[in-house]
């Protein structure tokens, strides 16, 4: 990134310095335990107030820390400030916009979508590689996230690759005006935080904001499989190109393949593209990669093809572990909603698992759903006894839903009430030759089931190694 001073920061966020204005920041954080020495720690106020943690985080190493008031056992010398501001965020805000702005020659593709968005983002970030390419951590979608991805670009960067998260009308807009993005991708529309949106006509009012950001020379993907896109293509200046398997897709994937690991290959304009990532639905969302990759920056779809297959599954997304003990887990534990959901078992269904082995779906609660909820977790349940998975594992009174859908449909079924709970039974259930697909919305924290698969793993070919 940029290096700037604390006075620097001062200036760009309306605040006042107290210290050394001459500290100089190369970083930002606001986790005081994973930040590097020469951060700014920005200290946010959540379910837990980063004011307490600016001494930790001046011990890790921190420089600067942006406050909205002076915290108590701070102790400042040279080559340390605080910088005082009404409010943090905002300021970080504030920051990220003036640090974007003064940089016309970077190139920004804003990523949003119901869901999907983390995986497509991690396809375009491997796709413009060679291009010099930033992209946010993880999730790191968000009011605060996105700022920290721009404050933490760095120098030689050419490119940026922004995940966008969209829960209320009007986070597209705000986190837009920081990003300024030249291209914008949508992944699909879908009940995704219903609750908040209201349905898919608010998640498309929400992700129009996205691309009504674009400028009249930006490029708009979207998704030529989602009916919504003819609707989200009004709300755009830029050039649309659409990808997917639809008859008629500017960039149209065709012959699709799944290797015994669910990695997906397929063939688009007669190249041949491979995808590490797992599940049939990854060509879709590597579609969406490559069209922003060849249609804005003209890269070559044999560099494309090639620079694809770095790309890496993100924890807790769709990952493919194997215990010590040969159970495979697709750990899917991040979130949840109905058209990951739907994904994730057919990618459990078509999980070879051999002559006696059985497919155990362990899953809970989608949240955020609103109106839309029982009817989504009816519907998995049925999903799920139509693909014929062996065994379902509902956890909690969401994945009570689900179970008694799958139930109805004729499938083996048991309930646990917590993570804790089905961690336990899982362990009991499970064995060699088995996979099972874990996933739920993030709170239920169903990563626990995997954890624990993991654990016994170890445990018993250790054990067996001792003998």
């Amino acid at each position: 990134m940029t290096v700037i001073t604390a006075d620097d920061i001062a200036r760009r966020a309306g605040g006042e310095v107290a210290g050394d204005p001459a500290a100089t920041v190369d970083s930002w954080a606001f986790d005081s335990r994973v930040l590097d020495p020469g951060a700014c720690f920005v200290a946010l106020r959540g379910t837990r107030d980063g004011h307490d943690f600016v001494s930790s985080a001046f011990a890790a190493g921190a420089t600067v820390a942006l406050v909205d008031h002076a915290p108590d056992r701070v102790t400042l010398g040279a080559g340390r400030a605080l910088v005082r501001v009404d409010d943090t965020l905002e300021a970080l805000q504030q920051v990220a916009h003036s640090l974007r702005t003064e940089r016309r020659e970077l190139a920004v593709v804003a990523i949003g979508g119901s869901t999907g968005k983390t995986s497509t983002k991690d396809l375009v970030a491997a796709a413009l590689a060679p291009l010099g390419c930033h992209a946010n951590a993880e999730s790191y979608n968000n009011e605060f996230g996105l700022p920290l991805t721009f404050c933490n670009t760095p120098a030689v960067a050419r490119v940026v690759v922004a995940e966008m998260g969209e829960r209320f009308a009007g986070d597209l807009a705000l986190l837009c005006d920081i990003a300024q993005p030249n291209v914008g991708v949508v992944t699909n529309v879908g009940i995704a935080h219903a609750e908040f949106l209201g349905g898919p006509a608010g998640t498309i009012a929400v992700l129009a904001e996205l691309l009504e950001a674009l400028p009249s020379d930006g490029l708009a993907v979207l998704n030529a499989d989602d009916r919504a896109t003819p609707e989200l293509a009004e709300h755009t200046r830029a050039r649309v190109v659409t990808a997917g398997s639809a008859t008629g897709a500017d960039y149209r994937i065709d012959d699709v393949d799944l290797d015994a690991h669910l990695r997906s290959s397929f063939t688009l304009r007669r190249q041949r593209f491979s995808v590490r990532l797992h599940g049939r639905h990854q060509a879709q969302n590597a579609s969406l990669a490559i069209a922003a990759a060849h249609e804005r920056f003209g890269m070559p779809l044999s560099e494309i093809a090639v620079a694809l297959e770095a790309a890496q599954p993100a924890r807790l997304r769709m990952q493919l572990l194997e215990t010590d003990d040969g159970i495979t887990i697709l750990n899917d534990a991040y979130n949840a909603n109905p058209t990951s959901m739907e994904a994730a078992l057919h990618a459990l269904a078509h999980f070879d698992v051999g002559p006696g082995s059985r497919r155990i779906a362990v899953l809970g609660e989608m949240r955020e759903l609103g109106d839309f909820h029982a009817a989504a977790h009816h519907a998995a349940g049925e999903q799920a006894a139509q693909l014929r998975i062996d065994l379902l594992v509902g956890v909690g009174d969401g994945g009570a839903l689900i179970a008694a859908a799958a139930h109805s449909g004729g499938l083996e079924t048991t309930r646990a009430a917590d993570a804790a709970a089905a961690s336990a039974l899982v362990a009991g259930l499970a064995r060699r030759g088995d996979a099972v697909l874990v996933k739920a919305s993030n709170a239920v924290a169903l990563e626990q089931v995997a954890d624990a698969l993991l654990a016994q793993g170890r445990a018993r070919c250790g054990s067996a190694g001792s003998a």
